[in-house]
């Protein structure tokens, strides 16, 4: 008898994108479902985005583009992390990919090699632990602390640390917390992975949502760390660009040359005229950044007045992102089962906190990058099952 790959046979699918699913399948049996489990911004792509598309497409700049960027987008992403990140960089550091998903993916291929251990910080974004396994790392979940803050112990960190230890991958605005690293953070990574050697992926496709009082910093700048920081980022949240499946990679050059070359034997290129739409996002104005990040600004605060009404709620206060972590403490459901009765009893689609890892039990996540009216039926239905929870 014929058998399939026993890797891919072990990996259920995404937990975020089956709740996603069973809201939609509900909302077309007629259902009035609020859909929070996903995380894609609520706004069309900015006009000159879309318009430098288009022009690119008539201009017939529909064929096969340079495996692992534009020129234009390359030069373009080197100018912007030296501007707003204060990261010296040059075309030869960067891989184009298509979505930030398959930039993270990317970076583990050219790295690891099997057994390897990349630790992952806990609660973490549903993909890292099955990415890593797909490239046939080892997970090592360190989980970080509420009463922390979920900031980086680096007490911990050095217990997680073993010979076989190859990377460190980190969130920063964090997916599904909200956290932003601080400086004793940042630091505490630097000296983590420079003390032995290993990479440091830094996952920053959330650095343009961050709100009053926090400030993203690339650990890529700190002392030591330009060697071995990998960058991860794309268009996906900050310029309302998820269909359009845009991301890049930064690295050193011996990384980024591995990582060019995988990209040839596995999806080639992003789509061409993506890149054009790309080098107008970052290039063109950014008034549609600040614009998006004051919606969810004011939607966040809303959520957090709200639910501090509710007994039974306990949300920690995102500093960056465009979600909130739920926590139920007096619940006794599993978190799975916890998603399962809002979504059957509330209507309300949500991600359950055990798919970021343990540290996510008795915990949901909600994005807020939706309409206002959708968050207060969100309040509303939530206040009216509060005593069940």
């Amino acid at each position: 008898m014929r058998t399939l790959s026993h890797r891919l046979s072990r990996m259920p699918p995404s937990p975020t994108a089956a709740m996603m699913q069973k809201g939609r399948e509900m909302a077309q049996a007629g259902l009035d479902v609020v859909n929070l489990a996903g995380g894609e911004p609520d706004f069309d792509t900015p006009r000159h985005i879309q318009e430098a598309a288009f022009a690119a497409i008539r201009a017939g700049d529909t064929h096969y583009p340079t495996s692992y960027g534009s020129p234009a987008l390359l030069e373009a992403l080197a100018a912007k992390l030296e501007r707003e990140n204060g990261v010296p960089a040059t075309p030869a550091n960067f891989v184009v990919t298509p979505g930030g998903k398959w930039a993270i993916y990317v970076a583990l291929m050219s790295v690891l090699n099997p057994g390897d251990e990349v630790v992952i910080l806990d609660p973490a974004w549903v993909s890292y632990k099955p990415m890593v396994e797909l490239a046939g790392g080892t997970p090592v979940h360190l989980p970080l602390q509420r009463s922390q803050g979920f900031q980086v112990d680096a007490d911990a960190l050095a217990r997680c640390l073993t010979p076989r230890t190859r990377m460190i991958m980190a969130t920063s605005p964090n997916n599904p917390v909200g956290y932003v690293f601080s400086a004793a953070s940042r630091q505490a990574l630097a000296d983590a992975a420079r003390a032995h050697d290993v990479y440091l992926l830094s996952d920053e496709i959330y650095e343009h949502i961050v709100y009053p009082g926090y400030q993203h910093v690339s650990p890529a700048g700190l002392p030591g760390m330009a060697e071995r920081t990998l960058i991860v980022n794309g268009f996906s949240k900050a310029y309302a660009m998820t269909g359009w499946r845009l991301g890049w990679l930064m690295g050193p050059e011996d990384v980024i040359r591995v990582g060019r070359s995988y990209m040839t034997h596995s999806v080639t290129s992003a789509a061409s005229f993506t890149m054009t739409a790309g080098v107008a996002a970052l290039n063109g104005p950014q008034d549609c950044v600040a614009d998006m990040l004051q919606a969810y600004t004011r939607r966040r605060a809303f959520l957090l007045d709200a639910f501090a009404e509710i007994e039974g709620i306990d949300c920690f206060p995102p500093q960056g992102a465009f979600y909130l972590f739920m926590h139920f403490p007096h619940t006794r459901k599993t978190s799975v089962e916890l998603a399962a009765f809002l979504l059957e009893e509330a209507h309300v689609a949500t991600t359950p906190g055990a798919a970021f890892g343990a540290a996510g039990e008795a915990h949901v996540r909600i994005s807020f990058a939706t309409r206002e009216a959708d968050l207060e039926k969100t309040v509303e239905r939530l206040a009216r099952l509060a005593p069940a929870f």
